[in-house]
């Protein structure tokens, strides 16, 4: 009942960000936030509570007693398991907080058995199979995507993955034993290039919605959504480039040593454990490449959808925002 609710601390607004997203810095902490892994441990009753209780606050309604604090955490926990379209929960596997968990453990084995071409097939369909579910998770939910595209453009990615792995896997067979420790970076920077625009084609072919700085609709742009994909892939690869690049150098240097070559059964472990490192800080940093709500310039648009804003709101909307998906 409306009696026993509270309302809103004063001049407290839920959905403002909490650091200023304009700068790397503000939406470094943003994601560091929301990417945080512990939050994959949280119950789902205890998720659903906070949606509720952010759902509430919107209203202006708030459990009696309620500090901000609990709010602001509330908040943390639904944006790191809720989409920001469409407010529904995302799958365990697909949301950023798991990339810490999941990537390590990927890229630990992608990096540890890249010796034969069996394992390098297994562990970059397992990896592309992962990335599908994360990519499908994290798309502009506005643009529906059929479970047909969704094959294809799993298929396609995969295929991309397994061709250059494959390939440069035999290609380096007589080259320095560290080119070949690169070959799944190689191969999995190429499959983003392909698996990002396949899963969110829909937002290609219809384009995104576009509104003005008031978050008001004014219509769909694809090249909105070819900006917005484009940064996507952008930071993918930089999320796996520090760990999948530098890591093998490590490695290369720390297997030379005697008590390293006593202790073989532990370099898959490690190189996970040392994956993980790299890519708590990565997830966060490489999301906060680029803001969350990205803009495009008026004279960047489509020209019918810049004459038909220009025609209802004449020089008032000097460029659109979107969301472009993580």
């Amino acid at each position: 009942t409306h009696a026993e609710m509270a309302t809103v601390p004063l001049g407290f607004n839920i959905d403002a960000p909490r650091w200023d997203q304009s700068t790397f810095v503000g939406r470094l902490k943003h994601f560091l936030n929301i990417t945080d892994p512990r939050t994959v441990l949280v119950p789902e009753e205890e998720l659903d509570r906070a949606k509720a209780l952010v759902e509430g606050c919107r209203a202006g309604l708030v459990p009696p007693g309620s500090s901000r604090e609990q709010l602001l955490y509330a908040k943390k926990l639904y944006d790191s398991a809720f989409h920001p379209d469409s407010g529904e929960k995302m799958n365990l596997i697909g949301r950023m907080s798991f990339q810490v968990p999941g990537g390590m453990a990927l890229t630990g084995c992608m990096l540890q058995f890249y010796r034969t071409v069996p394992a390098v097939v297994f562990w970059q369909w397992v990896n592309q199979s992962f990335n599908a579910i994360v990519n499908y998770t994290n798309r502009n939910a506005a643009s529906p995507i059929s479970l047909r595209q969704i094959g294809v453009a799993y298929i396609t990615a995969t295929s991309t993955a397994l061709a250059t792995a494959v390939g440069l896997n035999l290609y380096t067979k007589r080259a320095p034993p560290l080119l070949a420790r690169w070959v799944p970076f190689a191969a999995v920077a190429a499959a983003n290039c392909v698996n990002i625009p396949m899963m969110r084609q829909q937002e290609i072919i219809n384009g995104v919605t576009v509104t003005d700085g008031d978050n008001n609709e004014l219509g769909h742009s694809r090249r909105a959504a070819a900006k917005g994909i484009a940064q996507v892939v952008v930071s993918r690869i930089t999320m796996a480039a520090p760990g999948m690049i530098i890591l093998p150098i490590i490695m290369e240097r720390l297997e030379k040593f005697p008590f390293m070559q006593r202790i073989r059964v532990l370099h898959g472990p490690l190189q996970v454990l040392l994956c993980g490192g790299f890519l708590l800080f990565m997830v966060p940093a490489a999301c906060a490449l680029f803001p969350q709500r990205c803009s495009l310039a008026l004279a960047d648009l489509e020209p019918e959808l810049r004459d038909s804003i220009v025609a209802k709101h004449g020089d008032k909307v000097p460029y659109v925002c979107f969301n472009k998906g993580l």
